[in-house]
């Protein structure tokens, strides 16, 4: 357990010894091109947050409501993907495991055949396939009993479901945490016109899921940028079926990403599906458990080392991904006092923030990923824990994490072209009434600098633009 030593009390005391750079030249002045960018944009400069610091000591620094509690989106992936490297090491792994319950002779398993997740955040259809492999190896091909998984490594909390614009709730990046999270639970669907038939097929192939391919035909037109197909899961007693409409031209394609089934439903299909690839059979039913005392290890595999789950995160600000980290530092630290992992989680990042002597009265985190109405932090203190970690021995791999500005992740569109392009290590942060920036930037003179730019509005239209020519004014310096 980690414990907030009673001698670190002092709030000053702890912000002196926190930023230190916070002594050098500021102004409380926000650069005139970023207030030109805010008026063309009909933006308040009351909705902005900035901090941007050098990290050497020369220039002076802009701090712009500094200590406002904002909502900070997904750059809230920062303080979570830090804690992680520092609380469970770069080269932490989770691990997930088959079991058997029964005798095994001549590739017959009679008894059960059980799942244990560990909570890997990237336990995919591949990690899964040489898995599964591998029970085949150690002799497995019929399997008497039931398929069960054991999702039992998460103490998971009652969290408020977020739906950013109330639409479609089987959207990817809304699928939430799980000790059994298989695949991000994500489906990929191609719908195809050719011969005047439309074909529909779904990636991997799950077995609980019927298709209803109702699409339309249409003759030799140009294909358009949206094609005009629509899935609706509908879920009855015997299972879900997919229902597919629409029209497709002849020759034209259209693909999406759908989150389909609960979290034991997609485990359970994607299994089953593997194993009959294989040539293998489970007879029995899919159910929820725990596997039992005495139980066989039949195989076992692991997920690559944290530094490559974090890069998957920032890179590419995956909330799933995030979300399970957070609950796998509560699972970690868990106490007798925690109610749930993510109260193990929120108690454990305060106490390890504590530590290096950073307050953050501010600071309110729910899930770890950003995408949360109650997540708050200040700009000061999102800084201020960049600057600890730019002096972490861990900050090659998570500077390394986050997006290079105009090349990849999703700062690969901005600034692209420009003298900015991979000038700069910017996570950020998109809610409907959020945009956010944090990271680390580079002068052209080559001068480092710590970079946090929190916008809150409830039409931040244009926002992206402001947030960039910050960055292009540190840059200029």
């Amino acid at each position: 357990m980690i414990r907030i030593p009673r001698s670190i009390a002092l709030a000053p005391l702890l912000l002196s010894l926190a930023l230190p750079v916070f002594a050098v030249q500021t102004s409380s002045v926000l650069p005139s091109k970023v207030q030109q960018s805010l008026k063309a944009n009909k933006i308040s400069a009351n909705s902005l947050s900035v901090v941007a610091l050098p990290l050497d000591g020369v220039g002076t620094g802009i701090l712009y409501n500094a200590d406002v509690s904002v909502n900070p989106a997904s750059t809230m992936k920062l303080v979570t993907t830090y804690a992680a490297l520092e609380l469970l090491g770069p080269t932490y792994q989770w691990q997930t495991e088959f079991y058997g319950d029964g005798p095994l002779k001549d590739g017959v398993l009679n008894g059960n055949l059980y799942l244990k997740g560990g909570g890997d955040p990237k336990l995919n259809m591949e990690k899964l396939w040489l898995m599964m492999r591998d029970l085949r190896a150690n002799g497995v091909q019929r399997i008497t009993g039931d398929l069960v998984l054991d999702r039992n490594h998460f103490r998971h909390p009652t969290l408020p479901t977020f739906n950013d614009d109330g639409g479609d709730p089987n959207k990817p990046f809304l699928v939430g945490p799980d000790s059994l999270l298989v695949n991000l639970k994500a489906v990929r669907m191609i719908t195809r016109t050719a011969g005047g038939k439309v074909s529909v097929m779904m990636e991997p192939p799950l077995t609980n899921v019927r298709i209803d391919n109702q699409v339309k035909a249409l003759g030799a037109a140009k294909c358009p940028s949206w094609p005009d197909v629509r899935y609706n899961p509908v879920t009855q007693y015997d299972g879900t079926t997919l229902v597919v409409t629409g029209k497709l031209a002849e020759g034209c394609s259209a693909q999406s990403y759908l989150a389909l089934l609960d979290h034991p439903g997609y485990a359970a299909g994607a299994v089953r599906a593997i194993w009959q690839e294989l040539g293998g059979s489970i007879l029995g039913r899919d159910r929820v458990g725990d596997v039992p005392k005495g139980a066989r290890l039949l195989a076992r595999t692991f997920s690559p080392d944290l530094v490559e789950i974090i890069r998957d995160i920032n890179k590419y600000s995956n909330n799933t991904m995030a979300q399970q980290l957070f609950l796998s530092l509560g699972a970690k630290f868990r106490d007798r006092v925690d109610a749930d992992d993510a109260k193990a989680a929120q108690r454990v990042i305060r106490a390890w923030l504590a530590k290096k002597g950073i307050t953050a009265p501010h600071l309110v985190v729910e899930n770890g990923s950003g995408l949360s109405r109650a997540e708050r932090v200040s700009a000061r203190e999102l800084a201020g824990m960049l600057q600890a970690a730019w002096h972490s021995p861990y900050a090659p791999e998570f500077i390394a994490s986050m997006p290079l500005v105009g090349m990849d992740g999703t700062m690969r569109k901005r600034l692209k072209n420009t003298a900015m392009q991979g000038q700069a290590h910017i996570k950020t942060g998109t809610l409907n009434n959020v945009r956010a920036i944090a990271g680390f930037t580079r002068t052209a003179k080559g001068q480092n600098w710590v970079v946090v730019a929190i916008l809150n509005d409830p039409r931040p239209w244009g926002a992206s633009a402001i947030l960039d020519q910050i960055l292009v004014d540190i840059y200029r310096r």
